[in-house]
């Protein structure tokens, strides 16, 4: 029987979607299998989870649906095709969601029909363990940050390198054809610092805060020869929230452009 770290497990596998409950925007990814489930939901500020077993998921359709009288993966089932195309971003027009906030937690409802009965149901999440953020949301997003960062040092030495065989073409007497295809040659800090200024702002502050993250680094006093990097105080990187701020001293940004497992 697949239990909950085997969910899980399966649910790191999933990606996150962004969905809307009402006027609220939020980022969801979920699971399920005959044993149950798992959802995981936040809203840049917090994060939730639930997780219930066939045991559990029994219990609440008796409690929620008296009138229905099918088997546990039946229940299961209907919430996987209900769920799945949510966070595909294609919601069934016929399934209603609303979700709410209260003493730090989060329930989501659902109604819908199963079996040509109305069929309801709630997500009772908590808040999220640290570690089980950090597996789900931060871990990848900097390793997302950090695949980015490599890609535009390539695609930077790249571009030097162009520059450099134009410029042996130049001195050999080539020239252009059409004039309208000139390019200046390319100066890294200077288009580092016009894209903090110029870019990101326009993007939000959330992505100002992660673009931080990947530009403006120090050496971690005690570290030799440059090797472990984190970003320069203060930092606050609000998508994450209280989570990476109460956490992140034990996380460290590599200098090296080798991306190393986290």
């Amino acid at each position: 029987m697949e239990g909950s770290e085997e969910l899980e497990s399966s649910l790191l596998t999933q990606p996150w979607a962004s969905v809307c409950f009402g006027e609220s925007t939020f980022l969801a990814k979920a699971c399920f299998r005959d044993t149950g489930y798992i959802l995981l939901i936040s809203d840049l500020s917090s994060v939730w989870y639930e997780s219930a077993d066939a045991k559990a998921v029994g219990q609440r359709s008796k409690e929620l649906n008296k009138r229905l009288t099918v088997p546990v993966s039946s229940f299961l089932h209907r919430l996987r095709n209900l769920m799945c195309p949510l966070l595909a971003g294609q919601p069934d027009a016929a399934t209603s969601f609303s979700c709410h906030c209260a003493a730090g937690g989060l329930s989501l409802h659902v109604k819908s029909e199963l079996s040509g009965l109305p069929f309801y149901w709630d997500f009772h999440c908590c808040p999220t363990p640290v570690e089980m953020v950090s597996r789900h949301l931060v871990r990848p997003l900097i390793q997302m940050s950090l695949a980015l960062q490599y890609q535009v040092q390539e695609l930077t030495s790249l571009l030097l390198q162009k520059d450099a065989e134009i410029e042996d073409y130049r001195e050999s007497g080539a020239a252009l054809s059409r004039d309208r295809l000139r390019t200046e040659p390319f100066q890294e800090k200077t288009f580092q610092q016009n894209f903090m200024a110029e870019s990101l702002p326009q993007r939000g502050a959330g992505l100002w805060c992660w673009g931080s993250l990947c530009w403006q680094t120090r050496t971690v006093p005690g570290q030799s020869g440059g090797g472990c990097r984190a970003p320069a105080p203060p930092f606050n990187l609000c998508v994450f929230g209280s989570y990476l701020t109460r956490n992140y001293s034990s996380v460290c940004i590599w200098g090296s452009p080798h991306i190393p497992p986290l």
